[in-house]
């Protein structure tokens, strides 16, 4: 690696949205400070799972399923 042209690369503490903590190592902020998460892996419909639920008025996938409808055997 080249000398003087990385970011400095220290432990920081990351807090996440439930209060739990761990050290981490990484470029952001200064050494020993704390990263608080307003989103992580426990709190995020894309890791949970979600209540996301699909609408469809008409739209993409109505003219989708028109589309290949015979492709599917049903």
């Amino acid at each position: 690696m080249k000398k003087d042209i990385h970011p400095d690369y220290h432990v920081i503490q990351v807090v996440m949205t439930d209060g739990t903590t761990y050290q981490t190592r990484s470029t952001w902020g200064e050494a020993g400070k704390s990263m608080q998460l307003d989103i992580d892996p426990k709190t995020h419909p894309a890791w949970t799972g979600g209540d996301q639920k699909l609408l469809d008025r008409g739209g993409r996938l109505s003219r989708f399923n028109n589309k290949f409808k015979g492709l599917m055997g049903k």
